[in-house]
């Protein structure tokens, strides 16, 4: 590696967020020494490699992209990266640094909050008003991506929270999401507020009920308890967000199905005006312009997509971030590599902020974050707090990755939950999707280890558990020394105690074969010490008969 390069903090600006970037791009690459990588790029000395990793300043982009070339990186994701850094030096801006709010959310969701920079879904919401004033259970279908969860929270929920709107204010208005125990989890929730009008439950991502609930008691306790809505005595009102390809998995249970079909939305694309609407809207709200240009192209861009709001809405906040004056430019768009390419250097400059050790807890938090799919699509998957808490070291390094995450935008930090902030980061940040198929059976099982230890856990820790062979063996990976690392308290504990049960049963097996076969020679033994007793018994019990003696004493 040559001479130690000084140490550098990325947060101290973009020259040295982008050198360190550089620094750990060479880092992955095997670590080649600057005379190597010299001599691979043919153009440029050791000193000038030196130098745009150094910090001091941004590098040429020739060189950076020499650099990045001698490194085997992809050079169309760095040019762009090169240009958003370079832009941020010149502006002396950082993102996030703004003093200014952002009229964008970027890949999080719009909330009740943020209904006055909610546009483009008028019509969406004035059906679904319509729709669920004639009926007490209402089913949102749409795609991941179609904006289903800020249309019930910033659109919906505003809308019944003004009588001007609603006609009725409804005693309340509670907003759940399901997650592995639904009903013991809400079960108070589905009952009506003590007081006149309706209560409404608004339940977000509805789709948990059958990728993180795997108890059918438990789920089908919950969709009937919401299907009790119907009842107009509960004084109930229920609305489900649902992804749309989940829509056969709702129909396998009756109640649900008739419900469907009597009181559905299915939420499509916006037409070109709702998206322009959607873009112009939220910068008019903050008195800033979008270049026509740049609206055009967006426009253009989304209308040929399924799913594609959070992006537009991620890119928007990047260009927002690099807007001239009030202006929000094609250039500043074009800058952040569009759409996709927001979202993915979003995402790596983050990730680039973080050292080697907090690069690692990083990856391990965005995979606790996902369900890989069983031919269906990966989803994401909200951890418990305590359970993220508790990866590798804990504490305050695994904090530390969490505010830096959540800053970039990438997950949602609550006080007792963590989830990514939209299924799009999945597929638009490549390094994220090359984590996934490279471990995807590794996730499965992990998967299946959390949830197994949390039942293991929920039933006070049985210290008997058994764990299959067969499933033990395929644990294997995760007792090694590498593999503990993954692991928080509760899984290692879960399968220590396996181990242990097996262990025993191996040990009184062997006790078992050695007291068998000693068990029946010592039968054997017994039979015949007791087969020659009898026959002793009965020679010395022998008394012959007269005639017997007769013949005996006379020789014949």
């Amino acid at each position: 590696m040559g001479r130690k390069e000084k140490r550098l903090d990325p947060s101290e600006g973009p020259v040295a967020e982008f050198a360190h970037a550089l620094r750990r791009l060479r880092q992955d690459a095997g670590g080649p020494v600057y005379s190597e990588m010299a001599r691979r790029s043919g153009a440029y000395s050791v000193t000038t490699f030196s130098r745009a990793a150094g910090g001091e300043h941004l590098p040429t982009l020739p060189v950076a992209l020499a650099y990045v070339a001698a490194c085997g990186g992809d050079l169309a994701e760095w040019e762009a990266y090169w240009r958003r850094m370079s832009e941020e030096a010149v502006l002396g801006r950082r993102p996030g640094t703004d003093a200014e709010p952002s009229p964008y959310r970027g890949l999080a969701r719009f909330e009740p909050a943020d209904s006055d920079l909610y546009f483009g879904r008028d019509r969406s919401v004035a059906d679904l008003l319509d729709l669920a004033g004639g009926h007490r259970l209402v089913c949102v279908f749409g795609a991941s991506g179609s904006g289903k969860s800020s249309l019930l929270r910033a659109g919906l929920i505003p809308r019944l929270l003004d009588p001007a709107q609603s006609g009725e204010r409804p005693a309340a208005v509670r907003i759940l999401t399901p997650g592995e125990d639904p009903f013991t989890t809400h079960g108070p929730s589905l009952v009506a507020a003590d007081a006149q009008g309706d209560t409404w439950l608004v339940v977000d991502q509805f789709e948990e009920v059958f990728t993180l609930c795997h108890d059918a008691v438990e789920r089908a306790r919950f969709v009937d308890a919401l299907l009790a809505a119907g009842d107009p005595v509960r004084r109930l009102r229920v609305v489900l967000g649902i992804r749309a390809d989940f829509y056969p998995h709702c129909l396998e249970h009756t109640g649900l199905a008739t419900a469907i079909r009597d009181a559905s939305l299915p939420i499509g694309k916006m037409t070109q005006a709702e998206l322009r609407e959607a873009i112009c809207g939220p910068a008019a709200a903050r008195r800033l312009v979008v270049e026509r240009a740049l609206t055009e192209v967006l426009v253009e861009e989304v209308s040929g997509q399924t799913g594609g709001l959070p992006m537009l809405s991620h890119a928007l906040l990047e260009t927002w971030r690099r807007r001239r004056g009030r202006t929000l430019t094609l250039a500043g768009y074009q800058g952040v590599g569009g759409m996709r390419g927001a979202v993915a250097q979003s995402a790596e400059a983050a990730y680039s902020r973080l050292d080697l050790a907090q690069a690692e807890t990083a990856r391990q938090i965005m995979l606790r974050l996902i369900t890989p799919g069983q031919g269906a699509v990966d989803t994401r998957r909200p951890a418990a707090r305590a359970e993220i808490a508790s990866i590798g070291n804990g504490g305050s390094e695994v904090n530390a990755v969490l505010e830096t995450l959540a800053r970039a935008r990438l997950i949602i930090v609550d006080r007792d939950r963590v989830e990514l902030a939209h299924e799009t980061l999945i597929t638009a940040w490549p390094r994220l999707q090359g984590w996934i198929e490279q471990d995807r059976e590794t996730l499965r099982l992990h998967r299946w280890l959390t949830e197994a230890a949390d039942a293991w856990e929920a039933v006070g820790r049985d210290p008997g558990v058994r764990i299959s062979p067969v499933r033990l063996a395929q644990l294997g990976d995760f007792v090694t020394e590498a593999g503990r690392s993954r692991l928080t308290g509760l899984e290692a504990d879960f399968i220590a105690a396996g181990l242990a049960t097996h262990r025993r049963a191996i040990r009184n097996r062997k006790i078992i074969g050695v007291v068998i076969p000693l068990l029946s020679s010592l039968a054997m033994v017994s039979g015949a010490l007791a087969w020659q007793q009898s026959r002793r018994h009965r020679i010395d019990n022998w008394t012959p008969s007269a005639q017997r003696l007769t013949t005996l004493a006379s020789g014949t």
